[in-house]
């Protein structure tokens, strides 16, 4: 697998997957759904100099974050999809009552 570091503020971001919901008995397509506007931190980069100075990271690998609808580029690194974007974007991390992030599971055919 490719890995890949970011560079300056630059955070790489996992989207977390939301479960697929019914409403009201009808199958919302793929492409009607809203991206998730929450990932899990894979990679971040060594941060941001301000006058000179250093300014290392806030948010670490493994962090549960919140970040804009529109924020960042979307990326695939050996056909998965992640999203980078600047620090700055990200609005906050989660904690305590977030659910523990989870790849989404594979149902077997026929069974729900």
């Amino acid at each position: 697998m490719a890995k890949l570091t970011p560079l300056g503020e630059r955070v790489l971001v996992r989207r977390v997957q939301e479960s697929e919901s019914v409403r009201g008995g009808l199958i919302i397509p793929d492409t009607a759904k809203e991206k998730p506007q929450e990932g899990v931190v894979v990679a971040v980069g060594t941060g941001r100099y301000d006058k000179g100075q250093h300014v290392p990271m806030t948010v670490k690998e493994g962090d549960r974050v919140l970040f804009g609808k529109y924020s960042g580029s979307d990326i695939k690194i050996d056909n998965e999809e992640f999203l980078i974007l600047k620090e700055e974007e990200i609005f906050g991390i989660l904690t305590g009552s977030a659910k523990p992030a989870e790849k989404p599971e594979k149902v077997a055919a026929g069974r729900r």
